[in-house]
């Protein structure tokens, strides 16, 4: 029934999709590719097609393929027609909104990622995106729309920030480090390898503690990321100095202990970081209300 409202008739729809892809590419191969399948399930669906309108469709010539004019002109029409199917269930359905956030690598590993499928699991209409880099986020430039950074206010012009959780530095080690050397004060410290990462707050917390020894006589590996000093410390490759939140879930697990008490609190902190403005005003609140929660939640990261 032209123009009407039904019953329609139509060969089926995964055909039409096939057809339209390969007239659009004039390759079969390509077609196969944009559409998941394979390059004969692709050629099988086109000549039932054909079979069905009984009509050819493609000449298939040495160099590739060849509409005929039946069809280009069945192509447009069904274009079309597909086009307005697709707008149809956008409608229905809208494409989710992605949020780019931009976090430390170790920031990443050690604390968001963990966690990032309960933000999915209650947010299905958001899709995030993680940039992990240490270099600093650019909203204007990036598409980045919230960033967690380790800062202190006052923030950028035009720019917003909440305190995630302050970062304090505690010694963390596997339990079989503990166990083998005890550590019960700070003087037991320098019997150990101390596992460094960029923020070389090691003299500092050793200073703070009482201990006069010269960080570059004791036993020390380097790393770039705290999260690689993180991992070494649960392989028992010494005792690293690491963020308390940072190792919230590894002390919980009973990957690592902390064998000391002794805290050292640097003035900076992990700040979410936004325009106060944001383009995706809802999702980049709801992204930043979750990571408050969350950072609330945690056993050790708020701990006085």
């Amino acid at each position: 029934m032209a123009g009407g409202q039904g019953p329609y008739t139509f060969p089926p729809l995964n055909a039409l999709r096939m057809f339209e892809s390969s007239a659009r590419h004039l390759n079969f191969r390509i077609a196969s590719e944009e559409l998941g399948v394979t390059q004969g399930a692709v050629a099988q669906q086109v000549r039932a097609l054909e079979k069905h309108l009984n009509t050819r469709l493609f000449d298939r010539r040495a160099r590739g393929l060849e509409l005929t004019e039946a069809g280009r002109r069945y192509l447009k029409p069904l274009q079309s027609a597909l086009s307005l199917i697709s707008d149809a269930t956008a409608e229905l359905k809208p494409a989710k909104t992605v949020v780019t956030i931009s976090v430390t690598p170790s920031f990443a590993a050690k604390w968001l990622i963990p966690r990032l499928g309960k933000f999915s699991d209650s947010n299905a209409e958001t899709e995030v995106q993680v940039l992990a880099t240490n270099g600093l986020a650019n909203f204007q430039s990036d598409g980045v729309d919230l960033a967690v950074r380790q800062t202190k206010p006052p923030f950028g012009s035009g720019l917003t920030g909440d305190l995630l959780f302050p970062m304090r530095f505690i010694a963390v080690c596997s339990p079989a480090i503990a166990a083998a050397g005890p550590i019960r004060t700070a003087e037991d410290l320098p019997r150990h390898v101390l596992l460094h990462d960029a923020h070389g707050m090691w003299p500092v917390f050793l200073e703070r503690t009482g201990i006069a020894a010269d960080i570059r006589t004791l036993k020390s590996l380097r790393f770039s990321h705290s999260s690689l000093a993180i991992d070494a410390a649960i392989a028992g490759q010494g005792i690293a100095l690491a963020t308390e939140a940072l190792v919230a879930d590894d002390l919980a697990a009973g990957r690592l202990c902390r064998p000391l008490d002794f805290t050292v609190t640097d003035e900076l902190g992990f700040y979410i970081v936004h325009p106060r403005s944001p383009r995706k005003a809802e999702h980049v609140r709801s992204m930043r209300d979750w990571l408050l929660a969350q950072s609330h939640g945690s056993r050790y990261c708020m701990s006085p």
